[in-house]
């Protein structure tokens, strides 16, 4: 693709163009989910978010039209273990009294592929909005048995917790620190589609 055809189809995906559409979905978040690994110490927590909604525009034929924003209740952080839930609901990290929801708008499409495209966005977590960008995954479009359109997809990134203002932490005896600063995140996303 010349460079100029390429800011042309990068622009109509951020305006979203009025001339061409893409099918609305709503996230079916019964089958969504938004998870998360941070080490602590030596190994891995792993955790997720399990209040998520939002809606995105997609045809596979149509990537310029593609646009997705989703809302996430920072109160349903589950890390199967309360203490340390309730932990990371405080002011120490999220502190949802302050900042209830999370949320990520997509702002710009590239290297788009048929099965994979990187999605550039804002993500607002802890009262800070930065730009991230995801590594998105295309399964496709099926018809399900009640004759409903769906499409998912599946996104990874990898975000500093201090960026955001997450700077909490504690040392270890030998120094090293309680929890680590990278959080990989990954996402699977089932739409419904509205049209």
């Amino acid at each position: 693709m010349k460079p100029f055809q390429y800011g042309l189809l990068a622009a109509a995906f951020l305006f979203h163009a009025t001339f061409a559409y893409a099918d609305p979905y709503v996230i079916d978040a019964d089958h969504s989910t938004v998870s998360f690994k941070i080490r602590h110490m030596l190994s891995y927590v792993r955790g997720s978010f399990n209040a998520v909604e939002g809606k995105f525009d997609y045809d596979p034929a149509k990537p310029e039209t593609w646009g997705c924003e989703a809302l996430i209740q920072a109160e349903s952080i589950d890390t199967n273990l309360a203490p340390r839930d309730n932990h990371l609901r405080s002011a120490d990290f999220l502190d949802i009294a302050q900042y209830p929801t999370l949320s990520f708008k997509s702002t710009k499409l590239t290297d788009v592929t048929p099965t994979s495209a990187k999605v550039e966005g804002v993500l607002l977590l802890h009262g800070v909005e930065k730009p991230v960008i995801l590594d998105l995954e295309m399964h496709g479009v099926v018809k399900d048995p009640w004759g409903g359109v769906r499409s998912s997809f599946s996104a990874t990134t990898t975000i500093n917790r201090k960026d955001f203002g997450l700077a909490w932490n504690k040392a270890v005896e030998t120094g090293e620190l309680l929890v680590g600063d990278e959080v990989k995140i990954e996402i699977e996303i089932e739409g419904i589609r509205q049209a």
